[in-house]
């Protein structure tokens, strides 16, 4: 069982490889397009612009590689703004395109219906996901706080496709996404302590 973490440039490697490490499960980290190809699941990390980290994933030949695993139903996790990129689109600094794996797009907190203006952006720190439909990789983890750090959150086009909420600035926001073999994170896992390691664990029993 091989997972690879995918490396373009944006991401907190080290530390989302030593997460899995804890698990037990040794990851391989590279943005080599043969390696990520033959890999049994990918994961996505990634802070940082959403129009940075589709150009990168474009000139490295690995948006296609993502494209390739969900059409055989290999999993995939996206992470921050890697769970934001598997969307069809952002508006953060202007109108770009994502990978389009899951349908939806990314907005800006401040433009969503009902958001408590005076509530500071970027929501940075602790919060609560509530799991809205029950997954393999949401197992034991309903109310239990991860760690956020973003401006812009997703907005999935078929409420299915939202697996988790939580709350801010008076609304309610998609923290775990999924379309099929497709999976993001808002949330870092790697930065969640223990909650987190129980996100990495029910990936890797999903690769299993």
């Amino acid at each position: 069982m091989i997972i690879a973490v995918v490396d373009y440039g944006l991401g907190n490697l080290y530390s989302l490889s030593n997460s899995f490490a804890q698990c037990g499960k040794e990851v391989i980290v590279t943005n080599d397009l043969q390696q990520l190809s033959e890999s049994d699941a990918l994961v996505l990390p990634g802070v940082g612009a959403f129009s940075d980290g589709m150009s990168r994933l474009q000139s490295l030949g690995i948006d296609k590689v993502l494209s390739s695993h969900a059409l055989k139903d290999k999993l995939i996790l996206g992470i921050c703004l890697g769970m934001q990129l598997l969307l069809e689109s952002s508006e953060e600094f202007g109108q770009h395109e994502g990978l389009g794996l899951i349908k939806g797009h990314v907005k800006y907190f401040q433009r969503i219906n009902g958001f408590e203006k005076d509530t500071r952006v970027p929501h940075i720190g602790w919060n609560e996901i509530e799991i809205t439909r029950e997954t393999p990789l949401s197992a034991d983890v309903n109310h239990r706080d991860m760690y956020f750090a973003h401006s812009l959150c997703a907005v999935t086009t078929n409420i299915d496709d939202t697996l988790a909420i939580s709350s801010y600035g008076n609304i309610k926001f998609a923290s775990v996404i999924g379309q099929g073999s497709v999976l993001g994170c808002q949330f870092h896992p790697e930065k969640s302590s223990v909650n987190g390691i129980m996100i990495i664990q029910n990936f890797i029993n999903m690769v299993r």
